[in-house]
Protein backbone atom coordinates (compact mmCIF):
# COMPACT_ATOMS: atom_id res chain seq x y z
CA UNK A 1 0.00 0.00 0.00
CA UNK A 2 1.62 3.45 -1.15
CA UNK A 3 0.45 6.95 0.27
CA UNK A 4 0.82 9.41 -2.45
CA UNK A 5 -0.49 12.61 -3.02
CA UNK A 6 -3.45 13.25 -6.05
CA UNK A 7 -4.93 16.16 -7.65
CA UNK A 8 -7.90 16.43 -6.15
CA UNK A 9 -9.62 19.22 -8.23
CA UNK A 10 -8.65 17.90 -11.46
CA UNK A 11 -10.02 15.06 -13.65
CA UNK A 12 -9.17 11.65 -12.76
CA UNK A 13 -7.71 11.34 -15.92
CA UNK A 14 -4.91 13.80 -14.89
CA UNK A 15 -4.87 12.60 -11.62
CA UNK A 16 -3.98 9.06 -12.50
CA UNK A 17 -1.27 10.76 -14.92
CA UNK A 18 0.30 12.19 -12.18
CA UNK A 19 0.63 9.12 -9.82
CA UNK A 20 2.18 7.33 -12.89
CA UNK A 21 4.36 9.72 -12.97
CA UNK A 22 5.39 9.51 -9.21
CA UNK A 23 5.08 5.57 -9.79
CA UNK A 24 7.46 5.73 -12.84
CA UNK A 25 4.83 3.74 -14.96
CA UNK A 26 4.47 4.39 -18.86
CA UNK A 27 0.84 5.17 -20.73
CA UNK A 28 -1.19 5.91 -17.57
CA UNK A 29 -4.50 6.45 -19.81
CA UNK A 30 -4.21 2.61 -20.00
CA UNK A 31 -5.17 2.79 -16.03
CA UNK A 32 -7.62 3.82 -13.67
CA UNK A 33 -8.83 4.18 -9.94
CA UNK A 34 -11.47 2.48 -8.47
CA UNK A 35 -12.78 2.46 -5.16
CA UNK A 36 -11.83 -0.59 -2.95
CA UNK A 37 -13.94 -2.80 -2.27
CA UNK A 38 -16.28 -2.75 1.25
CA UNK A 39 -14.98 -5.47 3.76
CA UNK A 40 -18.18 -7.53 4.73
CA UNK A 41 -19.05 -7.10 8.67
CA UNK A 42 -16.34 -4.84 9.21
CA UNK A 43 -16.27 -2.71 11.94
CA UNK A 44 -16.15 1.07 11.77
CA UNK A 45 -13.03 2.49 11.47
CA UNK A 46 -11.49 5.26 13.37
CA UNK A 47 -8.81 7.56 12.13
CA UNK A 48 -7.22 7.20 8.49
CA UNK A 49 -7.69 3.95 6.80
CA UNK A 50 -3.80 3.80 5.79
CA UNK A 51 -0.75 3.39 8.22
CA UNK A 52 -0.01 -0.40 8.22
CA UNK A 53 3.37 -1.48 8.72
CA UNK A 54 3.32 -2.26 4.98
CA UNK A 55 3.00 1.30 3.81
CA UNK A 56 5.03 3.31 1.81
CA UNK A 57 4.94 6.85 1.89
CA UNK A 58 5.42 8.71 -1.40
CA UNK A 59 3.87 11.89 -0.40
CA UNK A 60 6.87 14.09 -0.31
CA UNK A 61 8.28 13.15 -3.70
CA UNK A 62 9.31 15.89 -5.75
CA UNK A 63 9.81 15.45 -9.49
CA UNK A 64 12.17 16.99 -11.83
CA UNK A 65 10.82 19.68 -13.80
CA UNK A 66 11.55 17.76 -17.00
CA UNK A 67 9.34 15.52 -18.90
CA UNK A 68 12.08 12.71 -19.10
CA UNK A 69 13.38 11.46 -15.81
CA UNK A 70 16.91 10.23 -15.80
CA UNK A 71 17.64 7.39 -13.94
CA UNK A 72 20.38 7.42 -10.83
CA UNK A 73 21.83 3.93 -9.66
CA UNK A 74 19.54 2.16 -11.50
CA UNK A 75 16.32 3.43 -10.73
CA UNK A 76 14.44 6.69 -11.38
CA UNK A 77 16.10 9.47 -9.45
CA UNK A 78 13.54 10.37 -7.19
CA UNK A 79 13.15 6.72 -5.54
CA UNK A 80 17.00 6.96 -4.76
CA UNK A 81 16.33 9.84 -2.34
CA UNK A 82 16.15 7.47 0.91
CA UNK A 83 16.22 4.00 1.86
CA UNK A 84 12.44 4.15 2.46
CA UNK A 85 11.74 5.07 -1.53
CA UNK A 86 14.49 2.87 -2.76
CA UNK A 87 12.44 -0.36 -0.94
CA UNK A 88 9.47 1.67 -1.87
CA UNK A 89 11.09 1.26 -6.00
CA UNK A 90 11.85 -2.35 -5.56
CA UNK A 91 8.65 -3.59 -4.00
CA UNK A 92 7.02 -1.87 -7.13
CA UNK A 93 9.00 -3.45 -9.66
CA UNK A 94 10.05 -7.07 -8.10
CA UNK A 95 7.16 -9.08 -7.42
CA UNK A 96 6.40 -10.10 -3.86
CA UNK A 97 7.29 -13.46 -2.48
CA UNK A 98 5.55 -13.37 0.24
CA UNK A 99 2.31 -15.38 -0.51
CA UNK A 100 0.86 -17.40 1.31
CA UNK A 101 -2.51 -19.82 0.58
CA UNK A 102 -4.32 -17.44 3.59
CA UNK A 103 -3.62 -14.85 1.14
CA UNK A 104 -5.47 -16.50 -2.07
CA UNK A 105 -8.16 -17.75 -0.02
CA UNK A 106 -8.88 -14.39 1.92
CA UNK A 107 -9.27 -12.67 -1.51
CA UNK A 108 -12.76 -11.78 -2.85
CA UNK A 109 -13.15 -14.40 -5.64
CA UNK A 110 -16.23 -13.79 -8.07
CA UNK A 111 -18.07 -16.68 -9.10
CA UNK A 112 -20.37 -16.21 -11.60
CA UNK A 113 -21.07 -13.17 -14.53
CA UNK A 114 -22.79 -11.21 -12.17
CA UNK A 115 -20.00 -10.82 -9.34
CA UNK A 116 -17.58 -10.12 -12.31
CA UNK A 117 -19.81 -7.26 -12.89
CA UNK A 118 -20.00 -6.22 -9.71
CA UNK A 119 -16.52 -5.15 -9.89
CA UNK A 120 -17.15 -2.27 -12.99
CA UNK A 121 -19.17 -0.62 -10.43
CA UNK A 122 -16.51 0.72 -8.38
CA UNK A 123 -14.81 2.73 -11.62
CA UNK A 124 -14.25 6.30 -10.88
CA UNK A 125 -15.43 8.40 -13.89
CA UNK A 126 -11.73 9.85 -15.75
CA UNK A 127 -13.70 13.09 -16.45
CA UNK A 128 -14.56 14.66 -13.19
CA UNK A 129 -12.22 15.15 -10.44
CA UNK A 130 -11.93 13.09 -6.72
CA UNK A 131 -13.97 16.12 -5.02
CA UNK A 132 -16.71 15.60 -6.93
CA UNK A 133 -16.95 11.97 -6.93
CA UNK A 134 -16.58 12.15 -2.52
CA UNK A 135 -12.99 10.78 -2.38
CA UNK A 136 -12.08 11.49 0.76
CA UNK A 137 -8.75 12.61 1.86
CA UNK A 138 -6.50 8.91 3.27
CA UNK A 139 -9.64 6.88 1.52
CA UNK A 140 -8.16 3.89 0.02
CA UNK A 141 -8.12 3.51 -3.78
CA UNK A 142 -7.28 0.63 -6.24
CA UNK A 143 -4.85 1.70 -9.23
CA UNK A 144 -5.51 -0.87 -11.85
CA UNK A 145 -4.93 -1.42 -15.63
CA UNK A 146 -8.40 -0.57 -16.97
CA UNK A 147 -8.34 -1.20 -20.78
CA UNK A 148 -6.54 -3.91 -22.09
CA UNK A 149 -4.91 -2.79 -24.78
CA UNK A 150 -1.31 -2.46 -23.43
CA UNK A 151 1.15 0.08 -25.89
CA UNK A 152 4.55 -0.22 -26.43
CA UNK A 153 5.62 -3.19 -23.49
CA UNK A 154 9.51 -2.04 -23.32
CA UNK A 155 11.08 -3.85 -20.44
CA UNK A 156 14.21 -1.12 -20.59
CA UNK A 157 11.73 1.91 -19.59
CA UNK A 158 8.86 -0.30 -17.83
CA UNK A 159 9.92 -2.17 -15.16
CA UNK A 160 7.44 -1.19 -12.81
CA UNK A 161 4.55 -1.27 -15.21
CA UNK A 162 5.64 -5.19 -16.72
CA UNK A 163 5.40 -5.86 -12.85
CA UNK A 164 2.61 -4.21 -12.01
CA UNK A 165 0.66 -6.00 -14.90
CA UNK A 166 1.86 -9.40 -14.06
CA UNK A 167 0.58 -8.89 -10.30
CA UNK A 168 -2.81 -7.92 -12.18
CA UNK A 169 -2.68 -10.81 -14.22
CA UNK A 170 -1.58 -13.26 -11.76
CA UNK A 171 -4.63 -12.05 -9.53
CA UNK A 172 -7.10 -12.83 -12.22
CA UNK A 173 -5.84 -16.23 -12.89
CA UNK A 174 -5.88 -17.17 -9.03
CA UNK A 175 -8.98 -15.45 -8.06
CA UNK A 176 -10.31 -17.31 -11.42
CA UNK A 177 -11.26 -13.83 -13.18
CA UNK A 178 -9.52 -15.32 -16.11
CA UNK A 179 -10.73 -18.65 -16.35
CA UNK A 180 -7.88 -21.59 -17.85
CA UNK A 181 -7.79 -25.07 -18.64
CA UNK A 182 -5.74 -27.48 -16.02
CA UNK A 183 -2.70 -27.24 -18.63
CA UNK A 184 -3.01 -23.62 -18.94
CA UNK A 185 -3.15 -23.35 -15.11
CA UNK A 186 0.41 -25.38 -14.83
CA UNK A 187 2.08 -23.29 -17.09
CA UNK A 188 0.88 -20.13 -14.94
CA UNK A 189 2.06 -22.06 -11.95
CA UNK A 190 5.03 -22.94 -13.32
CA UNK A 191 5.86 -19.27 -14.60
CA UNK A 192 4.90 -18.39 -10.80
CA UNK A 193 7.29 -20.73 -9.45
CA UNK A 194 10.27 -19.32 -11.70
CA UNK A 195 9.19 -15.53 -11.09
CA UNK A 196 8.93 -16.27 -7.67
CA UNK A 197 12.70 -17.95 -7.19
CA UNK A 198 14.21 -15.11 -9.15
CA UNK A 199 12.92 -12.53 -7.37
CA UNK A 200 14.16 -13.33 -4.32
CA UNK A 201 17.41 -12.66 -5.24
CA UNK A 202 16.48 -9.73 -7.69
CA UNK A 203 18.33 -6.63 -8.17
CA UNK A 204 16.01 -3.73 -9.96
CA UNK A 205 18.76 -1.36 -9.85
CA UNK A 206 21.33 -3.85 -11.76
CA UNK A 207 20.23 -3.94 -15.49
CA UNK A 208 20.50 -7.28 -17.12
CA UNK A 209 23.21 -8.47 -19.68
CA UNK A 210 25.53 -6.08 -21.24
CA UNK A 211 23.49 -2.63 -21.65
CA UNK A 212 25.03 -1.52 -25.01
CA UNK A 213 24.61 -5.39 -26.84
CA UNK A 214 21.11 -5.30 -25.33
CA UNK A 215 20.40 -1.96 -27.10
CA UNK A 216 22.32 -3.14 -30.30
CA UNK A 217 19.55 -5.94 -30.24
CA UNK A 218 16.83 -4.69 -29.68
CA UNK A 219 17.22 -1.81 -32.18
CA UNK A 220 18.43 -4.60 -35.27
CA UNK A 221 14.68 -6.61 -33.68
CA UNK A 222 13.00 -3.12 -34.30
CA UNK A 223 14.50 -2.65 -37.56
CA UNK A 224 13.04 -6.39 -38.57
CA UNK A 225 9.62 -6.04 -37.56
CA UNK A 226 10.04 -2.51 -39.89
CA UNK A 227 11.19 -4.46 -42.55
CA UNK A 228 8.75 -7.10 -41.76
CA UNK A 229 6.11 -5.01 -41.82
CA UNK A 230 5.91 -4.61 -45.56
CA UNK A 231 6.33 -0.90 -45.85
CA UNK A 232 7.95 -0.74 -48.84
CA UNK A 233 6.12 -0.18 -52.21
CA UNK A 234 6.95 -3.65 -53.57
CA UNK A 235 5.86 -5.15 -50.81
CA UNK A 236 2.51 -3.89 -50.77
CA UNK A 237 2.04 -4.03 -54.20
CA UNK A 238 3.07 -8.36 -53.80
CA UNK A 239 0.75 -7.79 -50.56
CA UNK A 240 -2.03 -6.57 -52.79
CA UNK A 241 -1.38 -9.47 -55.54
CA UNK A 242 -0.55 -12.05 -53.67
CA UNK A 243 -2.92 -12.82 -50.31
CA UNK A 244 -1.53 -16.47 -48.24
CA UNK A 245 -3.99 -18.83 -48.10
CA UNK A 246 -4.54 -22.36 -46.56
CA UNK A 247 -5.97 -25.38 -48.17
CA UNK A 248 -5.74 -29.02 -46.15
CA UNK A 249 -7.80 -31.52 -44.79
CA UNK A 250 -9.56 -30.53 -41.94
CA UNK A 251 -11.99 -32.60 -39.70
CA UNK A 252 -15.29 -29.76 -39.17
CA UNK A 253 -17.97 -30.66 -36.27
CA UNK A 254 -21.46 -28.24 -36.32
CA UNK A 255 -23.54 -28.96 -32.94
CA UNK A 256 -27.41 -29.07 -33.88
CA UNK A 257 -30.38 -29.92 -31.89
CA UNK A 258 -31.07 -33.43 -31.72
CA UNK A 259 -28.37 -34.91 -33.25
CA UNK A 260 -25.07 -37.15 -32.49
CA UNK A 261 -23.20 -36.74 -35.54
CA UNK A 262 -19.45 -36.12 -34.95
CA UNK A 263 -16.47 -34.26 -36.98
CA UNK A 264 -16.40 -35.37 -40.54
CA UNK A 265 -13.55 -34.15 -42.75
CA UNK A 266 -13.60 -32.07 -45.60
CA UNK A 267 -11.25 -30.41 -48.21
CA UNK A 268 -11.39 -26.84 -46.30
CA UNK A 269 -9.91 -23.65 -47.97
CA UNK A 270 -9.11 -20.63 -45.97
CA UNK A 271 -9.03 -17.48 -48.44
CA UNK A 272 -8.78 -13.35 -47.27
CA UNK A 273 -11.19 -13.38 -44.68
CA UNK A 274 -13.44 -16.89 -45.59
CA UNK A 275 -13.39 -20.43 -44.86
CA UNK A 276 -14.67 -22.63 -47.62
CA UNK A 277 -15.16 -26.11 -47.37
CA UNK A 278 -15.84 -29.03 -49.65
CA UNK A 279 -16.42 -32.88 -49.40
CA UNK A 280 -13.22 -33.58 -51.04
CA UNK A 281 -9.83 -31.81 -52.76
CA UNK A 282 -11.39 -32.86 -56.04
CA UNK A 283 -14.71 -30.79 -55.92
CA UNK A 284 -13.18 -27.90 -54.76
CA UNK A 285 -13.30 -26.49 -58.02
CA UNK A 286 -17.05 -26.37 -57.61
CA UNK A 287 -19.61 -25.05 -54.94
CA UNK A 288 -18.95 -25.24 -51.52
CA UNK A 289 -21.24 -27.29 -48.98
CA UNK A 290 -20.63 -24.17 -47.29
CA UNK A 291 -18.90 -20.74 -47.12
CA UNK A 292 -18.25 -18.97 -43.63
CA UNK A 293 -17.39 -15.60 -43.61
CA UNK A 294 -15.03 -14.98 -40.53
CA UNK A 295 -15.64 -10.76 -39.73
CA UNK A 296 -16.69 -10.20 -36.45
CA UNK A 297 -16.82 -13.63 -35.16
CA UNK A 298 -15.24 -15.29 -31.99
CA UNK A 299 -13.00 -17.50 -31.71
CA UNK A 300 -12.20 -19.60 -28.99
CA UNK A 301 -9.36 -21.97 -28.26
CA UNK A 302 -10.30 -26.07 -27.54
CA UNK A 303 -7.26 -27.70 -27.15
CA UNK A 304 -5.62 -30.06 -24.76
CA UNK A 305 -2.01 -30.65 -25.95
CA UNK A 306 -1.16 -33.91 -23.47
CA UNK A 307 -4.82 -35.55 -25.62
CA UNK A 308 -3.51 -34.29 -28.75
CA UNK A 309 -7.11 -32.00 -29.15
CA UNK A 310 -6.17 -29.25 -31.34
CA UNK A 311 -9.68 -27.72 -32.09
CA UNK A 312 -10.82 -24.04 -32.91
CA UNK A 313 -14.50 -23.16 -32.08
CA UNK A 314 -15.91 -20.69 -34.32
CA UNK A 315 -18.71 -18.27 -32.99
CA UNK A 316 -20.09 -16.78 -36.85
CA UNK A 317 -22.16 -14.14 -36.39
CA UNK A 318 -25.81 -15.12 -37.83
CA UNK A 319 -29.36 -13.83 -37.89
CA UNK A 320 -30.42 -16.16 -35.21
CA UNK A 321 -27.45 -15.48 -32.79
CA UNK A 322 -24.34 -17.20 -33.10
CA UNK A 323 -23.24 -20.16 -34.99
CA UNK A 324 -21.30 -22.85 -33.41
CA UNK A 325 -18.25 -24.25 -35.87
CA UNK A 326 -15.89 -26.30 -34.44
CA UNK A 327 -12.48 -27.45 -36.66
CA UNK A 328 -10.04 -30.46 -35.53
CA UNK A 329 -6.63 -29.68 -36.78
CA UNK A 330 -4.27 -32.98 -37.10
CA UNK A 331 -1.24 -31.14 -35.18
CA UNK A 332 0.42 -27.53 -33.12
CA UNK A 333 1.55 -26.69 -36.84
CA UNK A 334 -1.30 -26.97 -38.24
CA UNK A 335 -3.48 -25.60 -35.81
CA UNK A 336 -1.02 -22.69 -35.07
CA UNK A 337 -1.69 -21.65 -39.09
CA UNK A 338 -4.92 -21.90 -39.11
CA UNK A 339 -5.28 -20.39 -35.21
CA UNK A 340 -3.64 -17.20 -36.37
CA UNK A 341 -5.82 -16.72 -39.77
CA UNK A 342 -9.03 -17.11 -38.03
CA UNK A 343 -7.81 -14.48 -35.56
CA UNK A 344 -6.78 -12.12 -38.09
CA UNK A 345 -9.79 -12.69 -40.11
CA UNK A 346 -12.39 -11.63 -37.38
CA UNK A 347 -10.80 -8.64 -37.01
CA UNK A 348 -10.91 -8.19 -40.81
CA UNK A 349 -7.58 -8.68 -41.46
CA UNK A 350 -5.96 -11.20 -43.52
CA UNK A 351 -3.07 -13.34 -43.41
CA UNK A 352 -0.82 -11.13 -45.76
CA UNK A 353 -0.52 -8.82 -42.40
CA UNK A 354 2.68 -8.28 -40.80
CA UNK A 355 1.35 -9.72 -37.84
CA UNK A 356 0.32 -13.36 -38.97
CA UNK A 357 4.07 -14.82 -38.63
CA UNK A 358 4.39 -13.54 -35.06
CA UNK A 359 0.89 -14.74 -34.34
CA UNK A 360 2.11 -18.32 -35.36
CA UNK A 361 4.97 -17.97 -33.49
CA UNK A 362 3.31 -16.39 -30.29
CA UNK A 363 0.52 -19.63 -30.25
CA UNK A 364 3.06 -22.36 -30.70
CA UNK A 365 4.88 -21.16 -27.85
CA UNK A 366 2.29 -21.42 -25.60
CA UNK A 367 1.39 -24.89 -26.57
CA UNK A 368 4.50 -25.67 -26.19
CA UNK A 369 4.67 -24.30 -22.26
CA UNK A 370 1.88 -26.67 -21.74
CA UNK A 371 3.72 -29.92 -23.04
CA UNK A 372 5.13 -32.24 -20.97
CA UNK A 373 8.91 -32.56 -20.22
CA UNK A 374 10.52 -35.62 -19.93
CA UNK A 375 13.80 -34.80 -17.77
CA UNK A 376 11.52 -33.52 -14.96
CA UNK A 377 13.27 -33.28 -11.94
CA UNK A 378 12.47 -35.28 -8.98
CA UNK A 379 9.80 -33.90 -7.00
CA UNK A 380 10.75 -31.86 -3.51
CA UNK A 381 8.51 -31.53 -0.88
CA UNK A 382 5.23 -29.60 -1.91
CA UNK A 383 5.72 -26.96 0.95
CA UNK A 384 9.43 -26.36 -0.78
CA UNK A 385 7.95 -24.12 -3.86
CA UNK A 386 4.71 -23.36 -2.26
CA UNK A 387 2.01 -24.98 -4.21
CA UNK A 388 -0.71 -24.37 -2.21
CA UNK A 389 -0.69 -20.38 -3.71
CA UNK A 390 0.62 -21.29 -7.37
CA UNK A 391 -2.76 -22.48 -8.84
CA UNK A 392 -6.01 -21.11 -8.25
CA UNK A 393 -8.61 -22.05 -5.39
CA UNK A 394 -10.59 -25.05 -8.27
CA UNK A 395 -7.61 -26.74 -8.81
CA UNK A 396 -6.35 -26.90 -5.14
CA UNK A 397 -8.96 -28.36 -4.18
CA UNK A 398 -9.10 -31.42 -7.46
CA UNK A 399 -5.36 -31.80 -6.55
CA UNK A 400 -3.29 -32.67 -3.10
CA UNK A 401 -0.32 -30.67 -2.90
CA UNK A 402 1.89 -33.96 -3.83
CA UNK A 403 -0.25 -34.47 -7.02
CA UNK A 404 0.44 -30.71 -8.43
CA UNK A 405 3.94 -30.48 -6.97
CA UNK A 406 5.38 -32.63 -9.95
CA UNK A 407 3.36 -31.30 -12.39
CA UNK A 408 4.46 -28.21 -11.68
CA UNK A 409 8.16 -28.78 -11.64
CA UNK A 410 7.41 -30.76 -15.14
CA UNK A 411 6.12 -27.67 -16.73
CA UNK A 412 8.79 -25.40 -15.17
CA UNK A 413 11.51 -27.35 -17.34
CA UNK A 414 9.67 -25.31 -20.53
CA UNK A 415 10.47 -21.94 -18.41
CA UNK A 416 13.82 -22.94 -16.80
CA UNK A 417 15.71 -20.73 -18.80
CA UNK A 418 13.87 -18.11 -19.16
CA UNK A 419 14.80 -14.27 -17.43
CA UNK A 420 12.54 -12.89 -15.10
CA UNK A 421 11.27 -9.85 -16.98
CA UNK A 422 11.09 -12.79 -20.08
CA UNK A 423 9.08 -15.14 -17.56
CA UNK A 424 6.72 -12.30 -16.67
CA UNK A 425 6.53 -11.07 -20.31
CA UNK A 426 5.96 -14.92 -21.24
CA UNK A 427 3.23 -14.88 -18.03
CA UNK A 428 1.32 -11.96 -19.60
CA UNK A 429 1.28 -12.73 -23.09
CA UNK A 430 -0.15 -16.79 -21.95
CA UNK A 431 -2.85 -14.39 -20.01
CA UNK A 432 -3.73 -12.69 -23.15
CA UNK A 433 -4.01 -15.76 -25.45
CA UNK A 434 -6.72 -16.91 -22.43
CA UNK A 435 -10.45 -16.66 -24.30
CA UNK A 436 -12.09 -14.87 -21.31
CA UNK A 437 -9.09 -12.06 -21.44
CA UNK A 438 -9.60 -8.17 -21.51
CA UNK A 439 -13.54 -8.76 -21.28
CA UNK A 440 -15.08 -6.65 -18.98
CA UNK A 441 -18.82 -7.44 -17.58
CA UNK A 442 -21.66 -5.33 -16.79
CA UNK A 443 -25.39 -6.43 -16.10
CA UNK A 444 -27.82 -4.55 -18.75
CA UNK A 445 -31.04 -5.04 -20.05
CA UNK A 446 -31.11 -5.17 -23.79
CA UNK A 447 -34.25 -2.64 -25.66
CA UNK A 448 -37.15 -5.25 -26.05
CA UNK A 449 -35.92 -7.76 -23.51
CA UNK A 450 -37.57 -8.58 -20.72
CA UNK A 451 -34.44 -10.19 -18.78
CA UNK A 452 -31.38 -9.12 -17.55
CA UNK A 453 -28.43 -9.97 -19.90
CA UNK A 454 -24.70 -9.33 -19.48
CA UNK A 455 -22.56 -7.04 -21.73
CA UNK A 456 -18.66 -8.03 -22.25
CA UNK A 457 -16.57 -5.12 -23.39
CA UNK A 458 -13.41 -6.05 -25.12
CA UNK A 459 -10.86 -3.92 -26.90
CA UNK A 460 -12.54 -4.30 -30.26
CA UNK A 461 -16.04 -5.09 -29.82
CA UNK A 462 -19.03 -5.45 -27.64
CA UNK A 463 -20.39 -8.98 -26.73
CA UNK A 464 -23.82 -10.05 -25.69
CA UNK A 465 -23.90 -12.58 -23.10
CA UNK A 466 -26.32 -15.16 -21.73
CA UNK A 467 -26.46 -14.36 -18.28
CA UNK A 468 -28.02 -18.00 -17.28
CA UNK A 469 -25.10 -20.41 -19.18
CA UNK A 470 -22.51 -17.04 -19.86
CA UNK A 471 -22.80 -18.49 -24.01
CA UNK A 472 -21.88 -15.60 -26.10
CA UNK A 473 -25.05 -14.69 -28.03
CA UNK A 474 -23.97 -11.63 -30.29
CA UNK A 475 -20.93 -9.89 -30.83
CA UNK A 476 -20.23 -6.03 -32.85
CA UNK A 477 -17.57 -4.82 -33.47
CA UNK A 478 -15.99 -1.21 -33.16
CA UNK A 479 -15.20 -1.23 -36.53
CA UNK A 480 -18.20 -1.35 -37.84
CA UNK A 481 -19.97 1.56 -35.31
CA UNK A 482 -20.97 4.43 -36.87
CA UNK A 483 -22.21 6.43 -33.46
CA UNK A 484 -22.65 6.14 -29.93
CA UNK A 485 -24.58 8.21 -27.43
CA UNK A 486 -26.71 7.79 -23.83
CA UNK A 487 -30.11 9.56 -22.89
CA UNK A 488 -28.70 9.95 -19.45
CA UNK A 489 -32.39 10.81 -18.38
CA UNK A 490 -33.62 7.04 -18.87
CA UNK A 491 -30.06 6.04 -18.20
CA UNK A 492 -29.41 4.33 -21.72
CA UNK A 493 -26.96 3.62 -23.72
CA UNK A 494 -27.72 3.79 -27.54
CA UNK A 495 -25.31 2.41 -30.42
CA UNK A 496 -26.00 2.56 -34.56
CA UNK A 497 -23.54 0.23 -36.19
CA UNK A 498 -23.08 -0.36 -39.65
CA UNK A 499 -26.01 -2.06 -42.17
CA UNK A 500 -28.76 0.08 -40.16
CA UNK A 501 -28.13 -2.45 -36.54
CA UNK A 502 -29.43 -0.09 -34.08
CA UNK A 503 -28.19 -1.62 -30.04
CA UNK A 504 -29.73 0.05 -27.03
CA UNK A 505 -29.67 -1.29 -23.46
CA UNK A 506 -29.77 0.26 -19.95
CA UNK A 507 -27.24 -0.45 -17.29
CA UNK A 508 -28.17 -2.08 -14.20
CA UNK A 509 -25.09 -2.82 -12.48
CA UNK A 510 -23.22 0.22 -13.10
CA UNK A 511 -23.66 3.88 -13.81
CA UNK A 512 -24.03 4.11 -17.77
CA UNK A 513 -21.39 6.69 -17.74
CA UNK A 514 -19.19 4.09 -16.76
CA UNK A 515 -20.13 1.91 -19.83
CA UNK A 516 -20.02 4.84 -21.75
CA UNK A 517 -16.31 5.55 -20.78
CA UNK A 518 -15.04 2.01 -21.65
CA UNK A 519 -16.40 2.64 -24.81
CA UNK A 520 -15.00 5.41 -25.73
CA UNK A 521 -12.10 4.66 -23.68
CA UNK A 522 -11.09 2.13 -26.39
CA UNK A 523 -11.63 4.02 -29.41
CA UNK A 524 -9.44 6.79 -27.69
CA UNK A 525 -7.01 4.32 -26.90
CA UNK A 526 -6.90 2.69 -30.89
CA UNK A 527 -5.71 6.30 -32.02
CA UNK A 528 -2.51 6.39 -29.89
CA UNK A 529 0.84 6.26 -32.74
CA UNK A 530 4.26 5.11 -32.42
CA UNK A 531 5.60 8.92 -32.93
CA UNK A 532 7.14 9.68 -29.51
CA UNK A 533 6.89 13.60 -30.33
CA UNK A 534 2.98 13.54 -30.49
CA UNK A 535 1.39 13.86 -27.24
CA UNK A 536 -1.95 11.77 -25.68
CA UNK A 537 -4.76 14.19 -27.16
CA UNK A 538 -6.48 14.95 -23.84
CA UNK A 539 -9.58 16.76 -25.31
CA UNK A 540 -10.09 13.82 -27.56
CA UNK A 541 -10.48 11.89 -24.26
CA UNK A 542 -12.96 13.80 -23.00
CA UNK A 543 -14.85 13.96 -25.86
CA UNK A 544 -14.98 10.55 -26.22
CA UNK A 545 -15.60 9.29 -23.13
CA UNK A 546 -16.77 12.61 -20.73
CA UNK A 547 -20.61 13.35 -22.08
CA UNK A 548 -23.26 14.63 -19.85
CA UNK A 549 -21.76 14.23 -16.10
CA UNK A 550 -25.42 14.74 -14.89
CA UNK A 551 -25.60 11.64 -12.71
Amino acid sequence: MIRIHASFSEPVFRAVAGICRVLSIRHAEELSLLRAPEEKDKKKRKGPVLGTEDDFDLSGVVLPASAEQQPFRGMPAHFSDSPTTEACYRMLSVSWTGLSPEHVLKMPRPSNLMEKAQINSRWLSSSRSLMQQDVRENEQLWLRFKYYSFFDLEPKYDAVRITQLYEQARWAVLLEETESTEEEMMVFAALQYHINKLSLSADPTEPAGEQGLDDLDSALSNLQVKLEGGTSTSDMLENLTTIPELKDYLRIFRPRKLTLKGYKQYWVVFKETSISYYKSREEALGEPVQQLSLKGCEVVPDVNVSGQKFCIKLLVPSPEGMSEVYLRCEDEQQYARWMAGCRLAAKGRTMADSTYQSEVQNILSFLQLQRASPDAPVAPDAEAIGTQWLGSPRYQKKFKPKQLTPRILEAHQNVAQLSLTEAKMRFIQAWQSLPDFGISYFVVRFKGSRKDEILGIANNRLIRIDLGVGDMVKTWRYSNMRQWNVNWDIRQVAIEFDEHINVAFSCVSARCNIVHEYIGGYIFLSTRSTDKGRGLDEELFYKLTGGHEAL
